[in-house]
């Protein structure tokens, strides 16, 4: 019997401190996150780590849409991300981490996902 690991939810700022259209970076569980809260309210949380550069910089990115996916433009080289699925718009084999967020009693809180071993 192999052991389960739980995740445990992680406070990181209000959602009155997490401006529309920005991006923040947190520490959560040892891990670079990058949480956004987009216009029309939805927040959304991805690995900080840029995948072409290497460099932890998607939480500076800039947050805007193509078509109906909510994205982010990493400041260096612009690769487009869907803050949805993680996925590179423009190389759709590279993908930065999703983790789950929810606002709860007006903190916004993030939840390392389980990587999938399959």
């Amino acid at each position: 019997m192999t052991a389960q690991l739980v995740r445990t939810w992680v406070c990181v700022c209000s959602y009155q401190a997490l401006l529309p259209e920005r991006g923040v970076a947190a520490l959560v569980e040892g891990q670079q996150v990058a949480v956004f809260r987009t216009f029309d309210g939805m927040l959304h949380a991805l690995g900080n780590q840029d995948p072409f550069s290497g460099a932890f910089v998607l939480s500076r990115g800039i947050v805007g849409s193509r078509g109906d996916a909510p994205t982010v433009a990493s400041p260096l080289f612009k690769q487009a991300f869907d803050l949805r699925t993680g996925r590179c718009l423009s190389d759709p084999d590279v993908a930065v981490p999703v983790h789950d967020v929810r606002c709860r009693d007006g903190l916004v809180e993030v939840r390392l996902r389980v990587p999938d071993s399959s």
